[in-house]
């Protein structure tokens, strides 16, 4: 049988809910205990009733935590690369492909998007110049 790790964290919204592993029992079967609910934005760690975490718990906790928080982080990044490719390919359907109706339908909800877009991304350049020039 494989060896199944000791806790399982079960992704949730903001966080997970933390399950320690158990098979050390008569009947051989898996049983998951919950011990905590986790919130990976604040880093909140919050004990499962009147339960006190061991510091192996935590520790295993934190480090999932900081795992997933990585994860979290390059999915973001893909995300956006993904963003900039799909503007790309929308360019060239817009150039080579899109009607005058579909055009009639997407023209302005693109463009308020991409000046809401243009005008955050300018302000955080002119932020960066700045605290660059500042730090000089």
């Amino acid at each position: 049988m494989t060896d199944l790790p000791e806790f399982y964290f079960r992704v949730r919204e903001n966080g997970a809910a933390v399950f320690r592993v158990d098979t050390d029992n008569r009947q051989r079967r898996i049983e998951m205990d919950q011990i905590a609910v986790l919130n990976i934005r604040n880093g909140e760690i919050r004990a499962q009733g009147t339960r006190e975490l061991s510091d192996q718990e935590r520790a295993a906790i934190e480090s999932w935590m900081e795992e997933r928080r990585a994860l979290l982080e390059q999915r973001d990044m893909d995300d956006i690369h993904r963003a900039v490719d799909y503007l790309n390919i929308t360019t060239q359907w817009v150039q080579s492909k899109a009607s005058p109706e579909q055009l009639e339908e997407i023209t302005d909800p693109l463009l308020m998007a991409m000046h809401d877009l243009r005008t955050v991304l300018v302000r955080k350049k002119a932020e960066q110049i700045a605290k660059a020039r500042s730090e000089e």
